[in-house]
């Protein structure tokens, strides 16, 4: 129930592929995200992006830290690193996410992204990317759980309308996080 998904409409693939890509790769963007946002210090931000290298997530990154927000990375340490440094996607610093991140969760997606090799096609398919962060947020949010658990504390947790008892479950928190999500 705490997660406040920061999702803006210039890097989703909705409004095209083309444009999210152009824009992910535009230095100065996620400064635009962050101060659109009220992200506070003290606060921690996970960062998903599969290979850590573009403009976009840099500035965030680099933002959310000057903020005193604890950054956490889901990416590809071996992509970032194996990226030419005159990649057209790279901040304009030369940094990967990796590298600014307090903690990184290591999705190990290999250079490409795609895993798959058919026979008498040239570019692999099946991209991993999304899968692996998928899991390791997931892990992620299933851990500081657990952790809070053996700390005696029983954090809000959203449970699915569609499950017998959701609704009326997840009334008791939406008056208390209705002012800080944005996307409630």
């Amino acid at each position: 129930m705490h997660i406040n998904p920061i999702l803006d409409e210039g890097t989703l693939l909705t409004n095209g592929a083309l444009r999210s890509m152009a824009v992910e790769r535009l230095p100065g963007f996620g400064r635009i995200v962050m101060n659109n946002n009220p992200v506070q210090a003290g606060e921690v931000m996970v960062l998903i992006n599969a290979y850590g290298i573009n403009a976009s997530v840099i500035d965030i990154a680099l933002e959310a830290k000057k903020r005193g927000v604890t950054v956490i990375a889901v990416t590809s340490v071996a992509h970032a690193g194996e990226t030419p440094a005159d990649h057209p996607a790279r901040h304009p610093s030369g940094q990967n996410l990796c590298d600014i991140a307090d903690l990184v969760l290591d999705s190990q997606v290999q250079v490409g992204d795609a895993v798959m090799q058919i026979p008498g096609i040239t570019q692999q398919v099946a991209a991993m990317s999304t899968f692996a962060n998928a899991f390791l947020l997931n892990a992620l949010i299933t851990e500081t759980v657990n952790l809070l658990a053996q700390q005696g504390i029983e954090p809000p947790i959203w449970k699915s309308g569609n499950a017998t008892g959701g609704d009326d479950w997840n009334q008791q928190f939406i008056d208390r996080f209705r002012h800080r999500i944005r996307l409630l």
